[in-house]
């Protein structure tokens, strides 16, 4: 059976949440990835409602269409980075409250704790097909990180500071997980520069600050990863277990040196001199195939969940030639040892 094809509507917030499905539908996707930020999916709400998720579900349902994962991105940045004015953009007034850093990184906790709590209610409330789908209940999201500012290390990284900032993370996060095992929900760290985890090096470590914790996990993106110089497919692999949600999203970048290189020169994304861009899906240097391979090989039946970017592109076109591309790239894992007949009498 075929991977559902999802879009994920975090770059759709703009749109109320009927228009991004009624979009989601005629582009072909069978379901929606929902972000708790615009109208989309609102935590307070699916806590305090009795209704809510009842009726997100029946919005869904009206337009075809299906969810098999909620993501919390922007609450997420918050709970271990270093608090600036950037911050207060992507929050929750409630989250931000006075902006004193200490109090927002605890209110991030806090939602983020609250958001496992909404996912369980919203999944529950799932109708009984839609159940039989959903292999595992998942909450995508960043981590943030104290330690980000530190990545290329002049003035020199003094001893232990490295290791604190993976302490920091683990002390915030292991009590945000534990209420995650309570819930039976997992959290998915989207691997990516800012984050505590950008790398297969740094996604390692992090697995083991948190002593392997087995609701900590990941939502593998290969466009955060290509442009680096990582290798996207190994990631799959060492991460076989922990491959909890899966983006599709491409990325570009140069064969030629260019004016800014791999930090990107301070310059907006579109900007001609930048060494890389993401781009609609099959637009770019990501190799799919392989990831398909790799996919297959550790048996991941989850969701392809478009997260599409490009800033050279209509976004209505390139999400409709993304769920297309989706589909023609995807194919099952061999049920069968393909030479073993050979042995038929």
């Amino acid at each position: 059976m075929a991977r559902p094809v999802t879009l994920f509507s975090g770059q759709w917030a703009d749109l109320k949440f009927e228009q991004v499905c009624k979009k989601a539908k005629k582009f072909g996707y069978d379901g929606i990835e929902l972000p708790c930020w615009g109208d989309h999916f609102e935590v307070s709400k699916a806590l305090e409602d009795r209704s809510y998720c009842k009726r997100k579900w029946e919005t869904l349902l009206k337009h075809g269409l299906k969810c098999f994962a909620i993501s919390s991105h922007l609450v997420g940045q918050a709970i271990c980075d270093l608090i600036d004015e950037r911050h207060k953009a992507i929050l929750p007034p409630h989250v931000w409250g006075d902006g004193q850093a200490e109090g927002v990184r605890r209110r991030a906790a806090a939602e983020m704790m609250d958001t496992a709590r909404a996912a369980r209610k919203f999944f529950d409330a799932a109708p009984a097909a839609v159940k039989k789908q959903i292999k595992r209940v998942v909450v995508n999201g960043f981590t943030g990180s104290s330690i980000w500012h530190l990545l290329y290390s002049f003035p020199p990284v003094v001893p232990g500071q490295i290791e604190n900032g993976y302490k920091d993370f683990a002390k915030r996060f292991k009590p945000i997980l534990d209420v995650f095992e309570q819930e039976d929900v997992y959290f998915a760290l989207e691997i990516h520069p800012t984050e505590i985890a950008f790398d297969i090096c740094s996604a390692a470590r992090a697995v083991e600050a948190v002593k392997g914790h087995k609701r900590f996990g990941f939502n593998y993106d290969p466009s955060h990863l290509g442009y680096q110089g990582v290798d996207y497919v190994r990631l799959i692999r060492e991460f076989r277990d922990r491959i909890y949600h899966v983006h599709m999203k491409d990325v570009y970048w140069s064969s030629e040196p260019t004016r800014a290189g791999v930090f990107g020169g301070h310059m907006d994304f579109g900007h001609p001199d930048r060494y890389w861009e993401f781009r609609s899906l099959g637009r770019g240097c990501i190799d799919f195939e392989a990831i398909m391979r790799a996919l297959n090989e550790i048996r991941y039946d989850g969701p392809l969940s478009v997260e599409w970017e490009d800033a050279g592109m209509d976004r209505e076109h390139g999400a409709a030639e993304a769920c297309r591309f989706v589909r023609a790239v995807d194919f099952p894992p061999s049920a069968i040892v393909f030479d073993a007949q050979f042995a038929e009498k």
